[in-house]
């Protein structure tokens, strides 16, 4: 595995049967976030193992939590799943995939898909989001104009102020 990460993006699941799905979900959400779509079919199939692993291993009466994260390191996206009881898909077994025992407990599954062909981690762009408002906040029109006085008024009843205001 490469060291040098250029981004990464993890989600923390409950090791259950619906992980596996959601792990899917996130995973399509991030590369598309990533403008990595081309990716998205295989990176999700290969979540779709490891989770499906450490789910298959996992204690249904007390479930563990799972770490499901995505790095770009170099030419590759590096798949992780980690917990406290995790597996290495037989499927994955042989290729660019792993299975480390971590030093503070626990274990990291991983697995290395090739980026696209003259494609590194560098270039891979941050995702952008325009500043948007709510749909709730969108039916109210323009923002309503608040008065500094009232808001202190507010804090103080709360509790939240350092000191009372002089009357």
């Amino acid at each position: 595995m490469n060291a040098q990460t250029e981004q990464v993006d993890d989600l923390r699941l409950v090791a259950l049967p619906t992980a596996v799905n959601v792990a899917d979900m996130f995973v399509r959400f991030s590369l598309g976030e990533w403008r990595l779509r081309s990716m998205q079919d295989e990176a999700a199939q290969t979540v779709r193992r490891l989770v499906g692993a450490a789910v298959d291993v996992a204690d249904p009466r007390a479930p563990a939590l799972l770490l499901v994260r995505l790095r770009l390191s170099g030419g590759h996206l590096v798949v992780e799943v980690e917990g406290s009881r995790v597996a290495l898909p037989p499927e994955l077994a042989g290729g660019r995939a792993g299975l480390v025992d971590l030093t503070a407990g626990g274990r990291l599954a991983w697995c290395e898909l090739t980026l696209p062909s003259g494609m590194n981690a560098s270039a891979v762009p941050l995702p952008r989001r325009e500043p948007r408002r709510s749909p709730a906040a969108e039916k109210l029109g323009d923002e309503p104009d608040v008065d500094p006085e009232l808001i202190q008024r507010i804090l103080y009843g709360l509790g939240g102020a350092e000191r009372r205001r002089p009357d």
